[in-house]
């Protein structure tokens, strides 16, 4: 795996990764909470889910993209 990949998973997995992604979801979440009564207010509002779940359950799906461990313990666990 290449090094660029595998900090990129580590960072992911690690508590600011983590906080930045809930942080992301709850921006685009209440971004489209202000547009509610919109379609794209809607769709903001499930899209901003992705990343919410996303770092709640430690999981990066761009990482799967890029070669490097679905799940942050995977990335955590690999040798640096």
């Amino acid at each position: 795996m290449a090094t660029a990949s595998l900090a990129f998973a580590s960072f992911m997995a690690g508590a600011l990764g983590r906080l930045l992604r809930i942080l992301a979801g709850l921006a685009l979440i209440a971004w489209g909470w202000s547009m509610r009564t919109t379609t794209g207010g809607i769709v903001l509002m499930v899209v901003g889910l992705v990343p919410l779940l996303a770092g709640i359950l430690n999981v990066c799906l761009i990482a799967a993209l890029i070669g490097a461990p679905f799940r942050g313990r995977d990335a955590k666990a690999m040798p640096r």
